[in-house]
């Protein structure tokens, strides 16, 4: 839907304001909508809001429920990244009952999970986000730069085989595109590394508190490197093909860092354990999470604040602000104090009741589901995102620069990653180094660097896979017990982001359980203090640079900053330009101030 506002500015001049709806953008984990106010004099979104229209309550039906559910219950949250869910809920309860998976069950794990991690950034970079880069939709919306395009010789093509931007660009044409169709082929191969790992893809069959019911063998793991050396090789073009795409936008659109471009409040949970470390105790979690392939953190202004757990833990706030939830801090909290003594918020999720209040969407009070996921640093509710998941995870973990496996180095202010000689390619280094900023086209780079970190990191595990069952350890499970009274958390980073778990236990039974994926924390909305959620905040900050008129806007800009989030998967975009109904408001001139 799109209708036109005007407004007066200075007296005498006037600037159109029209109403555009993006709605929806995503069927999955609810009904992404976008609905935005545009300056079209200045070229530039003014505000925005974010909707979801989608209801599920997982943290109302879990309770009463056997705590040793939770995983196989947990995992049908989503379609896409069931296995994060699975993953992170095993990760609670093994806190829960006090539970050391073996180390090899921890390995295969790791795999699984990196698997996943390959599979899916492959499939939306490629597949769903690289649309919006390909020869057609660059023609329909900035033909000028599509000529560009077609005249700038590619400065990787010996790397990529692609001689200009413009053979990139119609590599990544929908269906019809040679790339397109490769990383299709490609997706195919990790989602196999992913089974053969833990059964079944995206709802594993073989994954248990405790560790994993895979039957681990030397021929197992030779399975999974012969796909992976196959997707590493594939990885060798595909860093360097990025980079000469995204780096040839911000060539030919000056200012083009400004889409989707927001203060750098970046939230890592960590994820991919060291079983030498992880001994999933409460009471050590600051210790192993530090040693985690993948650094946790909170980077903001550029700064690492914390790669405690434990601090990252006590931090998290669930504001409601404009949700369609009635407050809660009138009950009586389920956990007063964590298991070291620490007090614990009213609006910590091991205190989170789920009371939905229905009502009439209205964008001056109550319009999504989505609650608002805040960190508090003790001063301020800080509305964290995740870059889409690797932008935050590669800047944390540069930043922290504890990682060193040979494969992979963090350096302090980069990541350095070391892929192998394969079939037709020589061993190949990549870099990834802290951008200047945290924008659309830098969470899209993160996503393809991040790729190249995941199939090293998976050549590490396969490495101490093999070394394990070569020792003759090829246990993969340990028993437990489920407790009558407990209190656990879990951390993960599912594909898009930061990911946690949080259970309470009475009678043997779940009386609490609240699973925080990456959606309420990107697509947040704004909080009971005003401020606006991750999409919000990004998108009503972004110029417009589509050379389309008003009549034939397709509003690609604003689709490139909510897609860099990866909200998901973005399968039906759907807008309606003709017909509007034309409103006619006087606003004073603040009305329409960017906020955040």
């Amino acid at each position: 839907m799109v209708t036109a506002a005007q407004r007066k500015s200075g007296g005498t001049t006037k600037t159109d304001l029209v109403e555009m709806a993006w709605d929806p953008i995503t069927r999955i984990v609810g009904s992404l909508g976008i609905y935005t106010k545009i300056d079209w004099a200045q070229k530039r979104v003014v505000e925005c809001h974010s909707t979801s229209s989608v209801f599920r309550g997982y943290s109302i039906f879990m309770k009463g429920k056997d705590p040793r559910d939770a995983h196989f219950i947990t995992s049908r949250i989503c379609g896409i990244c069931g296995d994060n869910h699975a993953t992170c809920s095993v990760y609670t309860q093994n806190m829960a009952y006090g539970v050391r998976p073996p180390h090899l069950g921890e390995w295969i794990i790791n795999l699984g999970e990196a698997a996943e991690y390959m599979f899916d950034h492959n499939i939306f970079q490629e597949n769903l986000v690289g649309v919006d880069y390909c020869e057609k939709m660059v023609g329909e919306t900035n033909p000028g730069v599509l000529e560009q395009a077609n005249r700038t010789e590619a400065p990787h093509a010996a790397q990529h085989g692609y001689r200009t931007i413009g053979d990139i660009m119609r590599s990544l044409n929908p269906l019809e595109g040679e790339f397109y169709r490769e990383a299709l082929q490609v997706s195919r191969l990790t989602r196999e590394m992913f089974c053969l790992m833990e059964g079944r893809h995206v709802h594993p069959s073989t994954l248990y508190p405790g560790g994993v019911g895979t039957v681990a063998t030397v021929q197992l793991f030779t399975d999974y490197l012969t796909r992976l050396m196959k997707y590493v090789e594939f990885m060798k073009r595909v860093v360097p093909m990025h980079d000469d795409l995204f780096d040839f936008f911000y060539q030919a659109l000056p200012g083009y860092e400004e889409v989707g471009r927001r203060r750098i409040l970046l939230g890592c949970w960590g994820t991919l354990n060291d079983p030498d470390h992880c001994d999933f105790t409460y009471e050590n979690m600051a210790d192993w999470g530090r040693k985690m392939f993948v650094t946790p953190g909170i980077v903001v202004d550029g700064k690492l604040v914390t790669n405690s757990l434990l601090d990252i833990n006590l931090g998290i706030r669930i504001l409601l602000g404009s949700s369609y939830y009635q407050d809660w801090t009138g009950e009586e909290p389920f956990v007063t104090h964590d298991p070291l003594g620490n007090p614990v918020d009213p609006r910590h999720p091991w205190n989170q009741h789920t009371i939905p209040q229905p009502q009439k969407r209205d964008f001056d009070d109550k319009y999504s589901w989505v609650m608002s996921p805040r960190w508090f640093d003790g001063t301020d509710h800080l509305p964290l995102d995740t870059g889409g998941g690797p932008l935050a995870r590669l800047w944390s973990t540069a930043l922290s620069g504890l990682v060193d496996t040979g494969y992979v180095r963090a350096t302090g202010h980069s990541v350095q990653i070391n892929l192998p000689r394969t079939v037709t390619k020589p061993e190949t280094a990549f870099e990834w180094k802290i951008p200047q900023w945290s924008n659309a086209l830098e969470r899209n780079r993160a996503r393809t660097y991040f790729q190249a970190y995941c199939a090293a990191m998976a050549l590490h595990f396969c490495e101490k896979a093999l070394a394990e069952i070569r020792a003759g350890h090829t246990k993969t499970w340990e028993p437990f017990t489920v407790p009558e009274e407990g209190v656990s958390c879990g951390f993960t980073e599912a594909v898009r982001g930061v990911l946690s778990h949080h259970m309470v236990i009475k009678g043997g039974k779940i009386a609490n359980y609240h699973p925080y994926p990456p959606t309420p924390w990107n697509a947040s909305v704004r909080d009971s203090y005003g401020t606006p959620g991750p999409y919000e905040d990004a998108v009503q900050n972004t110029p417009i640079f589509e050379e389309n008129t008003q009549e034939n806007f397709k509003g690609i800009d604003i689709m490139r900053t909510v897609r860099s989030f990866d909200p998901c998967l973005p399968c039906g975009v759907h807008m309606y330009t003709g017909g509007g109904r034309t409103l006619q408001r006087i606003h004073t001139p603040h009305a329409f101030t960017p906020a955040g």
